[in-house]
């Protein structure tokens, strides 16, 4: 069997790999670039029935946008999980460092389950172009890429997340399509 150092190796060469061919191939005009939301922005609210406030936001680059946040998503949680399975393989830890190890593990399953089924469902319900739904901590952040998104697809969207996940703060985010 392989030590996890060596799959974490192998997993972010490949990465490597994949992003320089992608950015090779790449027209100059087509990368996208992330300004932790102090560029302009087109910003809209939308009250629901809890009376909490969603923002709908526009920022450009939605499919370069989508891939970076997947990929830090998957990372962050890649390693939290081997973390986590260090604790597990670990003769010295005690039994109920084991246990909280374990649940954590299984969160971190169930997170990703839930947010799948919620990036097919939303997707499916108005076919947009694409979907990513991340949850962090009490608050699910849904960046929908779509040539425009109505209060009513954003209550929609949010109820959706809700019957998931249960009471949460819900953050829909509005990305629109642009062409490449």
């Amino acid at each position: 069997m392989l030590k996890k150092q060596t799959v974490w190796l192998l997993t972010m060469l490949s990465l490597m790999i994949v992003l320089s061919v992608y950015y090779m191939t790449a027209d100059e005009g087509d990368f996208a670039y992330l300004n932790n939301g102090k560029d302009s922005k087109t910003e809209e609210t939308s009250s629901e029935t809890t009376g909490k406030d969603a923002d709908v936001s526009v920022s450009p680059g939605g499919n370069e946008l989508f891939a970076s946040l997947r990929l830090k998503v998957t990372d962050e949680r890649s390693m939290k999980r081997d973390r986590l399975e260090d604790i597990l393989a670990d003769s010295n830890a005690s039994v109920e460092e084991k246990k909280k190890a374990t649940e954590e593990i299984d969160a971190i399953d169930q997170v990703d389950t839930k947010e799948m089924i919620l990036e097919d469902s939303i997707a499916a319900s108005a076919e947009y172009q694409d979907v990513l739904v991340r949850s962090d901590d009490n608050v699910v952040h849904v960046h929908v890429q779509a040539d425009e998104l109505t209060k009513t697809e954003v209550v929609n969207i949010m109820q959706m997340v809700r019957d998931e996940f249960g009471e949460i703060t819900v953050d829909v985010i509005h990305e629109p399509y642009t062409e490449s």
